[in-house]
Formats: structure tokens, sequence, C-alpha cells
């Protein structure tokens, strides 16, 4: 049988350093969604077995078999749907996912809402905010952000609860900080606006390489997928 004690070992030292990086400046601990996408079944089975709050996926279709997984396994577990959403693939969402992060064009709020309604639920939903302006990217342009919101307030089925961003790649940890600094001011212009629906906002930032400089900035959720996964050595 294999060991994953380096599991829980990276797991043991991403949550220190969350802790660390929200000390630092007086901050709530975000919580931490593990992404399984470079993960083997096994690994996600010995994850949810040392105790996540939600663990995500990009692909639906990766979705479905982790979902079965979490259910399995570790039923409290939340699963959340963070990479591009095709809209033929919504029907294998919705009524699953505990949280969309990945919310970015009418046509897939329209698509979400069809498939809402025909459940009876409410999806909640995290509008992706294409902070490093990139074209090969996802997400909506931050001076386009207020009127989209408009546009998905009026669709019954759907709760946007916060905001998500990747921010472009960059080469150290701090070169993200203006870029999640700019996401969390447009979180702040929504619940302005009214367009939030919940009183705990959803701040998604920051990843394998940025999450403690998110945490920094305000992250309420970060994304850990391969520093939760890699081996001493590798």
């Amino acid at each position: 049988m294999e060991d994953f004690r380096y599991i829980e070992e990276n797991l043991r030292a991403v949550r220190e350093n969350l802790r660390a990086a929200s000390e630092r400046v007086g901050r709530p601990v975000p919580t931490l969604v593990a992404v399984t996408k470079s993960a083997s079944d096994e690994e996600v089975r010995a994850l949810l077995g040392f105790g996540v709050d939600a663990i995500a996926e990009n692909r639906p279709q990766l979705f479905t078999a982790r979902y079965e997984i979490a259910k399995e396994v570790a039923p409290e577990t939340a699963v959340h749907l963070i990479g591009t959403l095709q809209t033929n693939k919504v029907k294998y969402v919705v009524g699953k996912a505990a949280l969309i992060q990945s919310l970015d064009s009418e046509k897939l709020a329209l698509e979400i809402e069809k498939q809402a309604k025909k459940s009876d639920c409410t999806v909640p939903v995290l509008i992706e905010i294409n902070s490093g302006r990139e074209e090969a990217k996802g997400g909506v342009l931050p001076e386009d952000v207020l009127s989209f919101a408009a546009h998905v307030d009026a669709l019954p089925h759907l709760s946007v609860i916060g905001v998500m961003t990747m921010g472009p790649d960059c080469e150290t940890p701090e070169e993200y900080r203006p870029y999640f600094r700019l996401t969390r001011e447009l979180l702040d212009r929504l619940k302005e606006g009214g367009f939030i629906k919940t009183d705990a906002p959803v701040l998604s930032m920051g990843m394998s390489g940025s999450y403690t400089v998110a945490a920094e900035e305000g992250a309420t959720m970060v994304r850990v997928g391969r520093t939760l996964f890699r081996k001493s050595g590798d």
C-alpha cells in the first residue's frame, strides 16, 4: 500500500503558511480549496481522509468522477468547479457543485439559469475576473464587472456570492499583489451595488505559487493544487 504521508505533511505546511500570512496582516485565515486535477484517484481519497473543507476540479468530466469519490469518502466535503465551463457541460455540474467559480459570460449564465430552473435549485457562483486582461484567459474584464453583475442579478436561480481571479503568470509571488488588490476592490464595488447575495462574500484568489500573498490581500478562499501532491524531491 502506498504511503500518502507526504500529502498530510504538505497539507499541514500549506495550512501553517496560510495561518502565518493571515496573522501578519490581521486577517482571517482563508478556506483552503484543494485542486485535484494533478492527483490520482488514490491521492484524492487520501487527501479527503486527512480532511479538507473543499476540493475543486477544472474539467466537468473529472469533476463528476471526483464528486463521486468525495461523496463516498467524505460526504461533507464541498466540491467546486473552477475551470472553463462550456454550456453543453452545465447540466452535469448543476445540482452537484457547491460552487461554480468561473462564471464569465452571459451565455453561460443563461445556461446555468436554465438548468437550475429545471432542477429547482439556486446555484451559488463567483464572477471570474480577468484581472490581468489576458486575451488567452477567461474572465470578465474589470471595467465590465458591474454591468455583467447586473445581468446576472436578473436571473433568479443564480446567486453571486463573490468573485474569483487567477491573475497572470508571474515570476514571483509578490508580483501577484496588484492583481489581487484590484480583485478585492471590485468585490467591494459589487457589495456596494447590492450584487453580492451573502453576508460572507467570497474572494477566491491565490494558487500554489501565490496563496500566501492572496491571504495577505484578503482572500477568503485559496485554490492550491500541485503543492499538496508534491513528493519530497520533486
